[in-house]
């Protein structure tokens, strides 16, 4: 479903969904805290948690869609999410909110640096079969990893970002995911979750795999993408009118064409929580 549908209909879908879900089973075990029933429940999120870690970790290492990359990696922390859950103490709670407040941060921000991304390649071109038999071009531009091979030479600034999140998805200190991945790991060894620790450490560590490859192909994989040469030389006008009266007429080249300040100013923002975090370190 993540694959098949706009990359801007897989954010909504990404984060929303997991929020309210999420916080429906928050309901849950806090309201059946006392009973029986909470026992059951809170071994049965245990079990999930356990295989979303796996699952998520394994299958993630085969993906080459971007998008499924994604879905694999949420199953993955999915894990933490349900591990925080399943403790049921004051501390995993908060690490629990914590979690879920960065980690729909983070998704947010990597799904609009994957839009943007698209955006910034509109006046490039790239002969690589692969790339021309991709269909739905027009709403997700960007769908496998490799279309991202040495993006770091065509806009830093937008790949450091990518780097950032990934790294924070990782949980790489001092970014915001290392500190919500030690605070789930904390209350699990506080409550005696030793096995579950250890599995949520590994998988963390197997996972690094996949997310450093986008890293790799982003930074030291030379870039397949030239500038379309028909675009080249092109000038184009432009007249800024006020009450239908001519204010200026304007010419530009493409290499001026800029992203619009919503995303920047998003991706700026959260790019910068994600990375100073540190500095005041609170929810």
């Amino acid at each position: 479903m993540y694959d098949a549908i706009p990359t801007i209909v897989t954010t909504f879908v990404a984060i929303v969904a997991k929020i309210s879900i999420f916080v429906f089973l928050l309901e849950l075990v806090h309201y059946t805290s006392n009973s029986l029933f909470n026992f059951q429940f809170t071994s049965t999120l245990l079990v999930s948690s356990l295989f979303s870690l796996i699952i998520g970790t394994v299958v993630g290492l085969t993906q080459f869609r971007i998008k499924r990359l994604f879905a694999y990696s949420t199953i993955s922390h999915v894990g933490f999410i349900l591990l925080a859950l399943s403790i049921n103490s004051i501390e995993s709670i908060q690490a629990f909110i914590f979690y879920l407040m960065q980690y729909s941060i983070s998704n947010l921000n990597a799904f609009i640096i994957i839009i943007s991304i698209g955006f910034s390649l509109y006046c490039y071109i790239n002969d690589e079969q692969e790339f021309k038999q991709l269909v739905d071009k027009n709403n997700s531009p960007i769908q496998v990893i490799s279309q991202l091979k040495g993006y770091f030479y065509v806009n830093p600034i937008l790949a450091l970002s990518l780097a950032i999140t990934i790294f924070s998805f990782v949980g790489i200190p001092p970014l915001i995911g290392f500190f919500a991945k030690q605070m789930v790991l904390s209350a699990a060894l506080d409550n005696g979750y030793i096995f579950m620790t250890l599995l949520a450490i590994l998988t963390s560590v197997i996972s690094a795999v996949y997310y450093l490859n986008i890293i790799k192909q982003v930074f030291f994989d030379s870039s397949d993408y030239k500038i379309n040469p028909e675009l080249t030389n092109l000038e184009l006008d432009a007249n800024i009118m006020k009450n239908n009266i001519l204010v200026q007429n304007i010419s530009f080249k493409t290499n001026s064409i800029v992203l619009s300040s919503y995303l920047t100013i998003t991706i700026s923002t959260l790019t910068l929580v994600i990375l100073l975090f540190m500095f005041v370190p609170q929810e």
